[in-house]
């Protein structure tokens, strides 16, 4: 069983029809999956509560903490339908969208969203199918607008549409979100994904709903949360570059500039960032990628992703495992190109003003200069890891977390192998034997190795990242009892699934060290 990852970037996949079984969340996870994303656009509650039990029940077994991303559908626009189910539109003609619920032909369509009508304005775009349909916001009335046939022909019932230029009268939580949210906080899950985000109040409206009871995972895919990008990153936990949706609604040659600064501001503001959307796309149908995705995956990497992910194919495809497998492959490619560690040490953002800045920056210097084995961090509330990442050292980031809930939040962050220790720590002492044993169980240090340390005093305060310590592996220090090894053994995996999935905390297993 992998206890250690060989790389620093992540792999998020999201589970569906041909990834739910025991046998195939078990194989994606050794295949390379850090965290599991439950996609609520499809599915039923009663099926995403039974897969998040086989991912607890996993995670109790390999004894790694395992993160979970649950993705809110989000408003849906879709246009009504039409009396022969199509239609075939010709450039330069005229077409109706009003309120009425009637079938639809090549002179008028439904939209049933009235509120939408009101919005758009003369000279609006409005993209139809995916954008396949391109139509211009002649003339506006009280509940119809008429456009123009830009491009396109074919439209048949119930396509989507997107509105890009114009900010929508629309919550980015629907009423079917709303049920989802609460049921999955109930579950237990660690990131919950939001969808159609326009501004910093739709941000704000899902906070406060959340309670602090999960992270917010913000989906960058309308071009108006573009324009208020620091803020949004401001208020989220984690952001996800949705580059098909973006796609929609952006000109295609803008996206790959826009991912790099997403990237960009997301690390200068120590916030995970994933990549996402057709990295794999044909892996769906073909157990091999085309030579551009295989760039494409690259490119995320060299960019400084946190994380990249996978949608249809570990959901739906023919080779979920298979595609896992490759994007694994690609991510230790890159990450041993010796270009790969310039670019990362050339985009290391300015450093921060902050005690915790200071002491993350002084520590990973530090480590370097004694060529330390790793940087161990200790953390409640995860700040102290994620000032570390960062940094993407090239040395590995152990994350020691008291709460089972931060460990497997920090599972998603870059370069950060995560120990979950419900132990408490009272003194430097306890902090260094803990980190040393820990350091040496995981297969990242021996003795007469160095570690870095960085913490916060007085133990247990959330950030409070205040302490830099660097710290000799040495007899003495392995021969010292880690703080909780007098306790009772871990128990066993059924009752801490069980635990586990009640909101209890399970103690992550020592687990003997192989390569991946």
């Amino acid at each position: 069983m992998v206890s250690r990852r060989e790389r620093a970037t992540k792999i998020v996949a999201t589970l569906g029809p041909a990834s739910s079984s025991p046998d195939k969340i078990k194989a994606l996870y050794e295949a390379g999956v850090d965290v599991f994303r439950l996609n609520f656009s499809h599915g039923t509650q009663e099926n995403h509560g039974r897969v998040l039990g086989i991912v607890r029940a996993l995670e109790s077994e390999v004894g790694r903490p395992i993160g979970v991303l649950a993705d809110l559908q989000g408003p849906k626009l879709r246009l009504g339908k039409f009396v022969d189910g199509f239609i075939n539109l010709t450039a330069g003609t005229t077409i109706r969208f009003d309120a009425d619920p009637a079938p639809g032909n090549e002179r008028r369509v439904s939209i049933p969203h009235p509120e939408i009508l009101e919005a758009l304005h003369e000279g609006s775009t409005v993209l139809l199918d995916d954008g396949k349909v391109r139509v211009r916001v002649v003339k506006t009335g009280p509940g119809y607008i008429d456009a123009e046939v830009v491009a396109g022909n074919r439209l048949s019932n119930n396509k989507g549409f997107n509105v890009p230029d114009v900010l929508l009268p629309v919550s980015a939580l629907t009423d079917k979100d709303r049920s989802d949210l609460f049921f999955a906080l109930d579950l237990g899950v660690e990131w919950i994904a939001l969808s159609f985000v326009q501004r910093p109040e739709d941000v704000l409206e899902a906070k406060e709903l959340i309670q602090g009871r999960a992270q917010i995972n913000l989906k960058l895919e309308k071009p108006k949360a573009v324009e208020h990008l620091t803020r949004l990153t401001e208020l989220s936990d984690s952001i996800m570059v949705a580059r098909g949706d973006l796609g929609v609604e952006l000109s295609l040659p803008e996206i790959p500039a826009l991912q790099k600064r997403v990237i960009r501001e997301s690390r200068r503001l120590g916030k995970p960032v994933i990549v996402a959307t057709q990295m794999l796309e044909s892996m769906i149908s073909a157990p091999v990628p085309t030579r551009a995705e295989v760039s494409d995956v690259a490119t995320a990497v060299y960019d400084g992703a946190d994380a990249v992910m996978l949608s249809a194919e570990s959901a739906a495809g023919q080779y979920p495992v298979e595609a896992v497998a490759m994007m694994d492959q690609i991510i230790k490619q890159v990450e041993r190109d010796p270009g790969y560690r310039a670019i990362m040490e050339s985009q290391r953002p300015s450093g921060g003003h902050s005690v915790a800045d200071a002491v993350t920056q002084a520590a990973y210097q530090a480590a370097l200069s004694v060529d330390a084995a790793a940087i161990v961090t200790y953390t409640l509330s995860g700040t102290t890891t994620l000032h570390a990442a960062r940094e993407r050292p090239r040395i590995p980031i152990i994350g020691i977390a008291s709460q089972l809930t931060t460990a497997r939040r920090l599972v998603l962050s870059y370069g950060v192998h995560v120990v979950h220790a419900p132990e408490e720590i009272h003194t430097f002492g306890e902090m260094a034997t803990k980190a040393t044993h820990t350091t040496v169980e995981h297969g990242f240090a021996k003795k007469g190795d160095l570690i870095a340390i960085t913490a916060g005093v007085p133990f247990a305060t959330p950030g409070t990242t205040n302490v830099m310590r660097l710290v000799t592996i040495d007899k003495a220090m392995l021969s010292r009892k880690p703080p909780g090894a007098s306790k009772a053994d871990a128990p066993t995996p059924r009752a801490a699934a069980s635990k586990a999935r009640s909101g209890g905390a399970v103690r992550s297993k020592p687990v003997k060290t192989t390569a991946e």
